[in-house]
């Protein structure tokens, strides 16, 4: 049985009723149940229950295995993802709307192929469409279709590499200078979207392009992300540095590059709950994305997040709020953002300006875990106390944290580009775990911090239980911090962003970056 709360007439949260199994978050630094005096953001921490939020988990790994072993946007697997998380908002209370949007859907038809023809010939290991096995290159999303050779022309390669990131290969047009067109592009990542360097080397008249990765420790393999959008028709995928340093040299290599891709538009949606109650001039706004990549059932990457948030909304409708406290499950987020900037971009400017914080939830369970708060610094003025807030549950709890950067490059993006300040919480994604985040959070440096990142295998055994009820448990403390404060940060209007920047530099999911 879980916390049951009701409103105190002093103005208190009070408990009603405990659970018994594996209470989560504050339990594990000795408070084992809801202390009635406690402030209701001890509470909602405490209310949240392991057993529930796995049970939300299981759903979503059921529903993609009924649907293709995926919940992309666009496929079956999300729109009973999307039925699952309105339904259960729909029965405690919450007034749901569910938005919808057209996106550019896309999908590999097809495995692609890298060959070197000369000066030597040498096929390298393509990954295949579903992302199951990792090879020496992988398709972009978005990348066009074709099936060509050509001589292989750098542009403006930095190797050996430098000791930090940092290449501008590609970024600007100037770059191509000298560029023969219908020569296959080799480009170095860094700095700039993946999107800019194919769209330079396009323009130049490249009839394929090969962006390698930088060559940093952390920068080496093989890796995949999204050109953001229709547009580049020309053959385009993400190599090794190993398979960059190779093609480099010598000059004049000459290589076959196919891919086989479908671009179509479909519809997908965002979800979003919003309580009856609360003062409707101070919202207080979470969010997650839904949807996987279509190469696996997404778990960790969104399930995780997902899942977390939908408890905390269940438990926090038994809670009338001083603020009014809204929530939002996104759409096409593994695409470049698509949801979130929707739903800002088509928000009233006088609503924006209601809205007092946006938390953003995206993998908080990877299996090789560090605790992760977004910097605060580096976002709008209100986004240093959402994450101070947060770094006080950690405190409490006596759990170390590490700061990660607050650079657009997930749902929040669109909220920050408009002033709105936000964070929230990260366990790492392909990224990989340093000596340091192992003395403090254990697993394994030197690997990544989800080895099943966008793969088949981020399956429910992807999930790191005590990650999962820490980091819900930081979700319920901090949305309940705000939604009882008299004084919650407030946005302070930013300049204006054209649409197409919006959430540019992305990557740590499905993105576009550098």
């Amino acid at each position: 049985m879980r916390h049951i709360f009701r409103r105190a007439r002093a103005g208190r949260v009070i408990a009603v009723a405990a659970a018994v199994p594996l209470v989560l978050s504050l339990s594990l630094a000795g408070f084992a149940h809801a202390d009635p005096s406690a402030p209701p953001e001890r509470q909602l921490a405490e209310s949240v229950q392991a057993p529930n939020i796995k049970r939300h988990l299981q759903e979503f790994q059921k529903i993609a295995d009924a649907n293709g072993g995926t919940r992309a946007s666009g496929t079956p697997g999300f729109e009973k993802s999307s039925d699952y998380v309105a339904g259960k908002l729909r029965g405690a209370g919450y007034q749901v709307t569910v938005q919808k949007f057209d996106f550019p859907f896309f999908q590999e038809k097809s495995t692609a192929a890298l060959a070197q023809v000369a000066p030597d010939a040498k096929t390298y290991k393509p990954t295949q469409p579903n992302s199951s096995q990792f090879g020496d290159f992988a398709t972009l999303t978005y990348s066009g279709s074709g099936d060509v050779t050509g001589t292989v022309q750098a542009v403006d390669l930095v190797l050996p590499p430098p000791a930090a990131p940092g290449s501008t290969s590609g970024c600007e047009a100037q770059d191509f200078a000298g560029f023969t067109a219908g020569n296959i592009a080799l480009i170095q990542r860094g700095t700039c979207t993946f999107a800019d360097k194919a769209r330079n080397a396009q323009t130049a008249g490249a009839k394929g392009v090969i962006i390698f990765n930088e060559g940093q420790p952390g920068r080496t393999d093989t890796f995949t992300g999204t050109l953001g959008g229709p547009g580049i028709t020309v053959p385009v995928v993400g190599a090794s540095f190993a398979v960059g340093e190779d093609l480099a040299s010598p000059a004049n290599t000459v290589v076959h590059l196919k891919t086989d891709t479908e671009s179509t538009t479909r519809t997908t949606s965002n979800i979003i709950a919003e309580t009856k109650r609360g003062n409707a001039d101070k919202v207080v706004m979470a969010g997650s994305h839904l949807d996987s990549v279509l190469a696996g059932p997404g778990v960790n990457d969104n399930g995780s997040g997902s899942a977390g948030l939908l408890e905390v909304a269940l438990q926090a409708a038994k809670v009338p709020t001083k603020n009014k406290v809204r929530f939002a499950w996104w759409g096409g987020e593994e695409l470049g953002l698509l949801g979130s900037d929707h739903y800002v971009t088509s928000l009233p400017e006088a609503d924006r300006t209601k809205i007092s914080v946006y938390a953003n939830y995206d993998m908080i369970a990877s299996p090789n875990f560090s605790y992760m708060i977004y910097d605060g610094s580096a976002g709008p003025a209100g986004s240093v106390d959402l994450e101070k807030n947060l770094a006080s549950y950690f405190d409490l709890l006596r759990l170390p944290h590490v700061p990660t950067a607050l650079d657009g490059r997930s749902d929040y993006g669109p909220f920050m580009a408009v002033g709105i300040p936000v964070g929230g919480l990260f366990t790492g994604a392909e990224g990989i775990k340093t000596p340091e985040e192992q003395k403090m959070f254990g697993g394994q440096a030197g690997k990544a911090y989800d080895s099943c990142y966008h793969s088949a295998c981020d399956t429910i055994k992807n999930i790191d239980d005590k990650a999962l009820a820490v980091n819900t448990g930081a979700i319920a403390y901090s949305l309940a911090s705000f939604a009882f404060s008299d004084h919650p940060p407030s946005r302070t209007p930013a300049a204006k962003v054209a649409p197409e920047q919006r959430g540019k530099v992305q990557t740590q999911h499905g993105g576009f970056v550098m």
